[in-house]
């Protein structure tokens, strides 16, 4: 989450030793290189131009483990700090972004280094028939194969048809994911998110601004949710769970069943209901 540089080089140390524990796959930045205008619970007071600086400093805190970092394309700097990410072996991902389409869909694969399209219509204008912005041209880059879009499957941040129009475009291009945050799996209450304060009402963050802060439901949830609600066969969603965003990293030990890859696997009953849990080939339950 975006904050004072330094707080954003130390949180990516702390992660560093998750990674290195492989209590997590890496590290992905959101910020601080974003559009104002498209904030939403990312704190305006630290968002900035690309800095090489900083840039160097949250590869060395990363230690290798810095998969991916977020970025608005239409900020100066933004075609130097991409390719220094990228030379880097980092993902360069799109999102909280205020520009238009032909911007957005330059700054994305083939001709630009944009590689993910960071939570799809959250962050960004709106879909519109005259002014078509960065959902549209990451649907069609996404629909050309060239990059995977994500897309929160908590039931708060995106309506179930626009799911559905996402992966009826992009099929096995569609990632999902939770957004979560602090309260993910948590009581409604107090939280934080960077520098900000949180409240959770209903299962729903908010920041005092209003806007949504991240989500608080698990994977499992955002699986039943494409699948009951968007009308998604089970095994696509599986992909956009697991395979899909694992390729998108370019993480070749995880997202998939095959002997020799980390042994990470739940087990669900025909009615989506989680049975068992299987953690670095030991069952927790």
């Amino acid at each position: 989450m975006t904050g004072p540089p330094d707080d954003m080089v130390a949180q990516t140390a702390a992660l560093r030793e998750s990674a290195e524990d492989g209590a997590i796959a890496g590290i992905h930045i959101e910020g601080p290189f974003l559009s104002e205008a498209r904030c939403g619970a990312q704190d305006p007071r630290y968002l900035i131009d690309p800095d090489p600086v900083l840039i160097d400093r949250l590869l060395t805190a990363g230690g290798g483990y810095m998969r991916m970092m977020t970025l608005a394309p239409e900020r100066p700097g933004f075609d130097a700090a991409a390719r220094t990410l990228a030379d880097h072996g980092v993902v360069v991902a799109l999102g909280h972004s205020d520009t238009g389409f032909a911007d957005f869909r330059n700054a994305l694969r083939p001709n630009g280094f944009g590689a993910i399209v960071t939570h799809l219509a959250n962050g960004m204008p709106p879909l519109h028939h005259r002014a078509p912005g960065p959902v549209a041209a990451g649907l069609v880059a996404a629909s050309e194969r060239q990059v995977t879009v994500e897309l929160i499957g908590d039931g708060v941040h995106v309506d179930p048809g626009f799911g559905a129009l996402v992966f009826a475009t992009a099929p096995g291009k569609v990632a999902l994911i939770t957004d979560a945050m602090q309260a993910a799996g948590l009581p409604d209450g107090d939280y934080r998110l960077g520098p900000q304060e949180v409240r959770v009402t209903g299962g729903v963050a908010r920041v005092a601004s209003g806007s949504i802060a991240g989500g608080t439901a698990t994977l499992l949830h955002c699986l039943r949710w494409a699948v009951r609600e968007c009308g998604v066969p089970l095994a696509e969603a599986v992909r956009a769970a697991t395979a899909t965003p694992a390729a998108a990293l370019g993480l070749d030990d995880v997202g998939d069943l095959r002997s020799g890859l980390i042994a990470d696997a739940i087990v669900i009953d025909a009615t989506l209901g989680l049975r068992r849990v299987l953690r670095h080939g030991q069952w927790l339950t």
